[in-house]
């Protein structure tokens, strides 16, 4: 195993580059991206880095020449010999060849597009502009990048000792936890923390863990690259991103209101099962189930990322059994800033009614909080969000008003169109 603490410790081994392989990324980017290549390879968009916790001046933590090296070192990769044979011959989700040969060619040459970086108000203000099946696979390795710098600059004053004790900490911490979710019967919990990870060396770790004191309770990992080397199901569907794209493609109302059915259209072209999971809550889950076309009711399940989870899950059940459909067949997947408790308490409020699916993500792979001075390692809110196709503004709205995003008259827009009234913010845990 592993010695993170003296890795950490030794800052200058270029044998620890924080994004180690293209396929460094999680599962669903992948099935995205053969989706976008396939049916919108020619879309033009923009990502950009969105700093939702202020208070964490990157740019005053994070030194730009370290940044850039990391992000240079990302364009650099490309997909090994071993990538592309678990990527071509693996089975993923009871499928083999779940990636097409036009696809693998595609990737198999591809190199990252360029980034835009500079500073402003003690933030980075960090871009990437270009097709988009290439530019969308910079937004997991850009937030893993500068969430490690950030741990980095946190670690780098400390000495050989601290940095022992923190790890162990850190590990009897993550170890209680898993203690506390071997006692839950049936459980089905994936490692979904790629994107705001400590570090790789700690996902890495985190995911042994979780095999060793779950065992089948433990599903998988969203990263790819942690599955193929540990022999492990990649997890993964569908995100916002999606529908997000289309709707900012849209020439009207008519057609905005259509789009986000429209993504799960040409979804359900190409996948089957356990990957035709429905995410609702781009425009708000309640206007978005309650026009929903009837065939969307026979897909296996439905995530739910955001708003409050019971509220969100008693409206699937319902909306199931309005369309006709068992709602104990159906699969919900829990996502949105879990932690043990609410865990716990989801699985024993829905277990039975519904089958309960949990992907873990933050506070799995990056729970440093109250480990150093100052809290100066709790994880914080970083995102890398599409905000521009073809020209047009992308917005999100969310059932949790917190997480929307877009231009003020093009929200109200979207709320008009989708039917949008209040809603309750509730706290962004990440």
């Amino acid at each position: 195993m592993v010695d993170i603490a003296t890795r950490v410790w030794n800052h200058k081994w270029k044998i620890d580059p924080i994004v180690r392989s293209l396929i460094d990324n999680d599962f669903y980017k992948l099935l995205m991206c053969q989706s976008v290549l396939r049916n919108q390879p020619k879309t033009q968009v923009t990502f950009s880095l969105i700093n939702r916790s202020s208070d964490v001046r990157l740019a005053e933590l994070i030194d730009e020449g370290e940044l850039r090296e990391q992000l240079d070192h990302v364009r650099s990769l490309s997909l090994s010999r071993g990538e592309s044979t678990w990527m071509r011959g693996n089975t993923f989700y009871g499928k083999r060849q779940m990636f097409t040969p036009e696809f693998m060619d595609w990737f198999e040459a591809l190199r990252l597009p360029d980034y835009h970086l500079e500073k402003r108000d003690g933030q980075y203000e960090l871009t990437f502009q270009g097709s988009w099946p290439e530019v969308m696979l910079w937004e997991i390795p850009a937030l893993a990048v500068l969430m490690e710098l950030r741990g980095r600059a946190v670690l780098r004053d400390m000495r050989r000792f601290e940095i022992q004790i923190l790890y162990a900490r850190a590990m009897a911490k993550l170890w209680e936890k898993i203690e506390l979710l071997r006692n839950i019967d049936d459980l089905r919990l994936a490692d979904f923390g790629t994107r705001r990870r400590h570090s790789f060396l700690w996902q890495d770790w985190a995911v042994q863990a979780m095999t060793e004191g779950l065992g089948d309770k433990f599903i998988g990992t969203s990263n790819c690259l942690i599955a193929k080397n540990r022999d492990l199901a990649a997890i993964g569907t569908n995100a916002h991103e999606l529908p997000m794209i289309y709707s900012a493609l849209a020439p009207d109302d008519q057609a905005l209101r259509q789009a986000p059915y429209d993504v799960l259209s040409d979804w359900h072209e190409e996948h089957d099962g356990n990957l035709r999971i429905i995410l609702p809550d781009t425009y708000g889950t309640e206007g978005f189930l309650d026009t929903a076309p009837d065939w969307l009711a026979k897909w296996t399940g439905m995530r739910i990322d955001s708003g409050d989870p019971i509220q969100g899950a008693e409206h699937a059940i319902k909306w199931w059994k309005s369309r006709n459909e068992d709602p104990s067949q159906k699969l919900l997947i829990f996502s949105d800033g879990l932690d043990v408790d609410k865990i716990a308490e989801l699985h024993r409020l829905f277990s039975g009614r519904v089958r309960v699916s949990f992907g873990w993500g933050t506070l799995l792979t990056n729970d440093f909080r109250g480990l150093v001075p100052n809290d100066a390692l709790k994880p914080f809110s970083l995102v890398c969000k599409a905000v521009s196709a073809n020209g047009k503004p992308t917005v999100k709205l969310s059932d949790n008003p917190n997480k929307a995003m877009g231009p003020e008259d093009e929200v109200a827009r979207y709320k008009r169109v989708f039917g949008v009234g209040r809603q309750n913010p509730l706290s962004v845990i990440v």
